[in-house]
């Protein structure tokens, strides 16, 4: 064909696409342009009963190993039937790259596939682009072929689409009363350690983010790492297709030390630890920013004070930042000792302040896997700090896929990408117009998985807080 292609790759699909065919003057492309949407366009509108205008919308695309196009409907304005034209080698259902077609729900959702359609040679699919036209790519297996295609959309008067619909918000909710012993129970000691806390929080607020290592004490995370191998737990699939693929654990039917391991991230005391560790308001204890401004200016009248007689080579900023470090030494000590009164949660006028809340989930990922970005995602309109805390990915590695995603909206750059690393707790906080999703994990995963049985994929433990 002579065309360069150009690689293409975000939540919903990877795979090597040409520029726009419309105005290329190969004779070969033009013969076929005319072809399609002027001879063909007339038969095909005849067929349908749908008005077809001569608008030309075409394309080539080039599937290879790992390659995919994830649930869709193809709904934009103006695209009335979407077409395909296979010109690929001798094909069959083990290479992968079938046209999946899928079923819809009474909220016009995609639930399943039905039928798939395997590419052949010089064949010509075609489908009505509609609220329900579910369709994928599914992922290429084949090393040795290539999935090549001409694809595009005759255009026409776009059919009435049904209201959006909403998922329910999955419920948020307010710490569990736990003391500070849980986190001596559960945490790595280094990261109890006010100092080190202060330099967490300073590197938190430059850049929004922070993976903390090795965050479980090393006992606790193998006890859970087993319990998530070994144990029998009841996995429900999250869905739909057009938005996530993954299994959440069953909370209910839970191994002991998989519950306590959820409540620890659901504590009273981890509303607090956060908030030291990330300078979040999660906890009517922690200090407020207005509340911080306040501090540093008493801190450096103090400072100023103290340095009469000091060295000339220590700065004030120097004496501020210990000042203020060992203020919050001593006020998170009395925070974990329950020293301060429940009633400070109050104003001074008696007005109760918002309650910080979190929800989380515990997910197996493996091979099929990933979650997409989409319209009516309401958990990205507001603020947020995202916790994942991986488990059982020894080994993984980032080509199989699985990593979080973290994107401006409107943007295909990305911000940050958070890579499953056993024992590490990433913290990462997002505003309204940052948006996230965990890329599609293919078939490679498998080797893993025949080299020991009991790696099947990874676990994270998923929490989200709410100032």
């Amino acid at each position: 064909l002579n065309l360069d292609f150009h690689q293409k790759s975000n939540d919903l699909y990877k795979f090597k696409q040409s520029s726009d065919l419309k105005k290329r003057k190969d004779p070969h492309i033009a013969d076929l342009r005319k072809l399609l949407f002027e001879d063909f366009r007339v038969w095909l509108s005849e067929v349908t009963n749908v008005e077809l205008e001569p608008t030309v919308d075409l394309s080539c695309a080039q599937y290879n190993h790992t390659d995919i196009l994830l649930c869709h409907d193809d709904e934009l304005e103006g695209r009335r039937i979407a077409f395909i034209l296979y010109l690929v080698p001798p094909w069959d259902a083990a290479d992968g790259g079938s046209l999946d077609l899928f079923s819809t729900d009474e909220h016009f959702q995609p639930v399943k596939i039905v039928k798939s359609l395997i590419p052949v040679w010089n064949s010509l699919a075609f489908f009505e682009v509609s609220p329900i036209s579910y369709h994928q790519v599914s992922e290429i297996h084949t090393k040795e072929k290539c999935r090549l295609s001409v694809s595009g959309w005759f255009h026409g008067t776009a059919l009435q689409r049904p209201p959006c619909y909403f998922e329910p918000r999955l419920p948020r909710n307010p710490h569990i009363p736990h003391d500070h012993e849980i986190l001596y129970e559960w945490i790595n000691p280094m990261y109890l350690d006010m100092h080190s806390q202060a330099q967490i929080q300073e590197e938190f607020e430059e850049s929004s983010e922070i993976l903390l290592k090795d965050f479980l004490k090393l006992d606790k995370f193998q006890e859970v790492c087993c319990a998530l191998e070994k144990e029998n737990i009841q996995l429900n699939p999250r869905g739909p297709p057009s938005k996530r693929c993954y299994e959440q654990a069953e909370e209910e039917n839970l191994p002991g030390i998989l519950k306590r391991c959820l409540e620890f991230l659901h504590s009273e005391a981890m509303f607090l630890l956060l908030s030291n560790l990330t300078g979040l308001k999660l906890h009517f204890l922690a200090s407020s920013d207005s509340e911080d401004e306040q501090e540093s200016n008493v801190d450096t009248d103090e400072a100023d004070t103290q340095m009469m007689g000091a060295s000339t080579s220590q700065t004030c900023s120097n004496i501020e930042g210990e000042i203020k470090t060992e203020a919050k030494i001593n006020v998170l000590q009395s925070q974990l000792h329950g020293q301060t009164s429940a009633s400070e949660e109050s104003g001074e006028n008696g007005e109760k302040s918002s309650v910080p809340v979190c929800r989380g989930e515990l997910r197996h990922w493996r091979n099929g896997h990933y979650t997409l970005i989409h319209d009516t995602d309401t958990d990205h309109a507001e603020f947020a700090l995202d916790l994942l805390l991986f488990c059982a990915c020894d080994d993984w590695k980032a080509e199989y896929g699985g990593f979080t995603s973290y994107i401006a909206k409107g943007e295909d750059e990305e911000l940050l990408t958070v890579y499953p690393e056993n024992n590490s707790l990433a913290l990462i906080y997002r505003d309204k117009e940052t948006l996230k999703f965990v890329k599609h994990i293919n078939h490679l995963s498998l080797d893993r998985t025949e080299k020991n049985h009991e790696r099947n994929g990874f676990w994270d433990f998923s929490f989200v807080y709410y100032e």
